[in-house]
């Protein structure tokens, strides 16, 4: 793409993120933002549902102030799977509509201390159009492959030794995060020739132990890839999932919401390896611009 040209003079991008307590995360978009305006042309911020800034009603303020005749905003959410955080929060920190029913408060009469409740509101007289999650793209299996490789030139093993896959998803109350991780196992099991699997991290199964135990049992493999399918990492990646796999001792939580994991321990003595998630990859930037390119 001509990095010159712009794809609209009047358009600016919000690219949404969920916020995170430790700093990798915000590293990560920021570079990620860096990139996609850098390619695309446009204005670009990073709008954070909470925890870090900018929030999202603080994102349109400084587009607002970066584009002149600022007629439209473009909500790009960066998660991999539709859930809870796609179709209802984020509508609501826009000003918009939920696109249904909240099963955490039916009602839509959240508590004072909440997050939706105390965000600031959206002032923009322009267009806002929510865009949809990134979905199991086919592009997204070309940087699981990446790193895939990316961890076996790390291995202590030779390359003869018998490897299995493993591909880890969050996991949501709703089901969109089964179907996402569902339909793109299904894309990389047929393209990829080694024993492989997925699993969750909370909230519906199959676990990552239950996947793991399930694919060594079936499988005589000596090592295993298990590859974080997330944008960027985080508590999860960094703490929840090691210690799943054991490579922790100690397990604190730091989270403001319920969830239990299954601490089944994970029968596999072979080599585990795990590489970085997707992070400021260019096939991802090449893909969200991709997203808005079919909304202008």
């Amino acid at each position: 793409m001509d990095t010159n040209s712009k794809l609209s003079n009047d358009t600016a991008v919000i690219l949404v993120s969920h916020g995170s307590t430790l700093p990798f995360a915000e590293e990560v978009f920021s570079e990620i933002k860096e990139k996609f305006i850098k390619k695309s042309g446009l204005a670009a911020e990073i709008g954070y549902m909470k925890v870090s800034e900018p929030t999202i009603s603080g994102a349109v303020e400084i587009l607002k102030g970066e584009v002149d005749d600022l007629g439209k905003i473009i909500a790009l959410p960066v998660f991999l799977a539709p859930g809870i955080h796609t179709n209802i929060d984020i509508p609501q920190l826009l000003g918009l509509e939920p696109l249904e029913v909240d099963p955490r408060c039916p009602d839509g009469n959240y508590p004072a201390e909440h997050y939706l409740s105390i965000a600031d509101d959206v002032d923009f007289d322009g267009e806002i159009e929510l865009l949809g999650s990134i979905g199991p793209r086919d592009e997204l299996l070309d940087i699981i492959d990446k790193r895939i490789s990316e961890a076996l030139a790390d291995s202590k093993l030779d390359g003869d030794a018998k490897t299995g896959i493993l591909l880890v998803t969050h996991g949501s109350r709703l089901n969109y995060n089964k179907e996402f991780a569902t339909a793109l196992f299904n894309k990389f099991e047929k393209a990829c020739d080694l024993p492989s699997s997925f699993g969750f991290m909370e909230l519906c199964g199959p676990s990552i132990p239950e996947s793991i135990n399930k694919l060594a049992e079936e499988n005589d493999i000596e090592r295993l890839v298990v590859v974080p399918v997330f944008i960027a990492p985080g508590m999860h990646t960094t703490h929840d999932i090691p210690h799943i796999l054991g490579f922790l001792d100690d397990h604190t939580h730091e989270h403001d919401h319920d969830h239990v994991h299954d601490l089944t321990p994970v029968d596999f003595d072979g080599e585990i390896l795990y590489p970085e998630p997707i992070k400021a990859d260019d096939i991802l930037i090449d893909i969200l611009i991709d997203m808005v390119k079919e909304a202008i």
